[in-house]
């Protein structure tokens, strides 16, 4: 602020900070009543829930938010269940819940008292592998092997989905029984993304193990 004959004058500096204090001052008042009138946080509701993990029943204690993928990575330690979108749009976190392959971050750990739920723990171990993982590294399935997991249980679903007589949004026939083929495996596997692109090798490595490809 300068004085020049009796008048003054602001730099534009000084404006802005003038207005900036003006601004403050208005809205503390109203932050500070809403700060005092605010209630604490409500804790949260828990709820106990039990089902079988690969063959072992287990038993939890969780808050009723907790989506089935957090349960089983960060109360069971099953961690090869991968967390990727956590919207249920990659397919990182299947796992095989009830008969039935599910996105883990989409169901709450709740909603499966007395379900069998297998992870890819509960397939196969590095000394004994189950025949799909088997398959995987015999047709190179995988390369960073983010996904991998999530691949493996859902391919193992969708051999069991097309021996039940599933059909898909490609089966030539919706009253047929459907064929294990190239065409229908993509299709069933599409919710199951790569990020590096090896969904040529995934599909080989399915037929292998259904014995359509040797």
């Amino acid at each position: 602020m300068h004085e020049n004959d009796g008048t003054f004058t602001f730099t534009r500096r000084e404006i802005l900070k003038a207005g900036a204090t003006c601004a403050a001052v208005a809205v503390a008042p109203g932050v500070a009543a809403k700060s005092a009138g605010a209630a604490a946080p409500k804790p949260p509701v828990m709820a106990k829930v039990s089902f079988t993990v690969n063959g072992t029943r287990r038993e939890l204690d969780v808050d009723t938010r907790t989506t089935l993928l957090d349960a089983l990575r960060e109360n069971l330690k099953l961690t090869g269940t991968k967390k990727g979108c956590d919207h249920g749009q990659c397919g990182a976190c299947t796992v095989i819940a009830g008969g039935r392959r599910i996105n883990s971050c989409l169901t709450l750990a709740v909603m499966h008292e007395g379900d069998r739920i297998t992870t890819i723990e509960g397939l196969g171990t590095p000394q004994q592998l189950h025949p799909m993982q088997a398959a995987f590294v015999k047709h190179d399935g995988y390369q960073c092997g983010y996904c991998t997991p999530g691949q493996v249980c859902s391919a193992v679903a969708v051999l069991e989905e097309i021996k039940a007589g599933i059909p898909s949004h490609v089966s030539a026939d919706l009253s047929a029984r459907p064929q294990v083929n190239e065409s229908e495996l993509r299709e069933r596997m599409s919710g199951n993304l790569c990020r590096c692109g090896a969904y040529s090798n995934i599909v080989e490595a399915i037929l292998d193990v259904d014995g359509s490809r040797a």
